[in-house]
């Protein structure tokens, strides 16, 4: 197996006449490998740029799934451009328009992993930690988590995933599901302007969840997607325009039942997902946060993270 460090990821590495068209490159996600193939030099690039602080192999013996991201079938390669993306042979999808390959490939492999992921209880959560302690964001969508998820990396805290709390029962800890942060409409400009660090992909207007683009994971958050982290803190956040902070304790029985809610497979996996969350809930202080502002929101959690810290050293 040959392996490109994060500082060795030549854009040519990602072009249709090396890795990415031939054998494909294998991206290690945590929770998962996907191998991905393409023959699009534009989204080659974009996976260069957003992809940039992973340790991308070309050629390993094992990957979760197996995916392409190719052009659309005869005329509609030519006549209104499509592209296609595919799992194990299989098109789950209609195509898309040939320049939202990027978004397409995101979000199928989001859904392989909603699908097929069953050895996890799958939270429909953010998941930042610092020292191994993790935040747990659970919140429907418009709720404004991907945004403070984003912003919680860009000031030091260790991303873990935008999108999948993956809950592993037989430990109690959360595996890393790294991927780009999704941000969509206000957020790409809030969160563009909110660090210069922010990497952020070409923004994609007009798709099926409105303006989308995406953030590449910072290297210290690449570099740990092989450490998983301990549920500490479970948050229920809101986005309130103008609005002042507001910090609402959950008490365990509603922090179990909105986890509940905010799950992808809870029902499939029955008393399995029942025990994990239920232990999250039991263990892991749990709030309601409303908040207008990100600085103020971090310094927050900042605050709930250690004094959930004093109390685990206190009992």
């Amino acid at each position: 197996m040959s392996v490109l460090p994060p500082s060795d990821l030549p854009r040519e590495s990602l072009s249709p006449d090396a890795a990415l068209r031939r054998s494909g490159v294998w991206i290690d996600y945590g929770a998962c490998v996907v191998r991905v193939r393409s023959p699009m030099a534009t989204f080659a690039a974009q996976v260069g740029l957003l992809y940039r602080n992973f340790r991308l192999s070309r050629g390993r013996e094992f990957a979760d799934y197996h995916v392409s991201v190719d052009f659309g079938r005869g005329l509609r390669r030519y006549l209104r451009p499509t592209c296609r993306f595919g799992i194990d042979g299989v098109e789950p999808f209609e195509p898309f328009p040939v320049g939202n390959a990027l978004p397409m490939f995101e979000w199928g492999v989001n859904w392989c992993f909603a699908q097929r992921g069953n050895q996890f209880v799958l939270l429909h959560a953010g998941v930042l930690a610092r020292g191994g302690r993790a935040v747990i964001m659970a919140a429907t969508p418009g709720s404004g988590k991907s945004t403070l998820t984003a912003a919680m990396m860009l000031r030091g805290y260790r991303l873990l995933s935008d999108e999948f709390g993956v809950l592993d029962p037989s430990t109690g800890e959360l595996r890393p599901m790294l991927k780009p942060v999704a941000l969509k409409n206000r957020s790409i400009d809030v969160i563009r302007g909110f660090s210069p660090d922010a990497v952020i992909g070409p923004v994609f207007c007009g798709t099926r969840k409105g303006d989308v683009a995406h953030l590449a994971p910072d290297a210290a958050s690449a570099a740990a997607t092989g450490r998983n982290a301990r549920p500490a803190l479970v948050i229920f956040p809101r986005f309130v325009a103008g609005g002042r902070l507001q910090l609402k304790p959950q008490p365990p029985e509603q922090a179990f039942s909105r986890l509940a809610f905010n799950s992808f497979n809870y029902a499939l996996l029955g008393p399995v997902s029942f025990h994990a969350v239920a232990d999250v809930a039991a263990t892991c202080p749990a709030f309601e946060l409303s908040y207008g502002s990100l600085d103020e929101a971090i310094h927050c959690l900042d605050d709930l993270l250690d004094d959930a810290r004093g109390e685990a050293d206190a009992a």
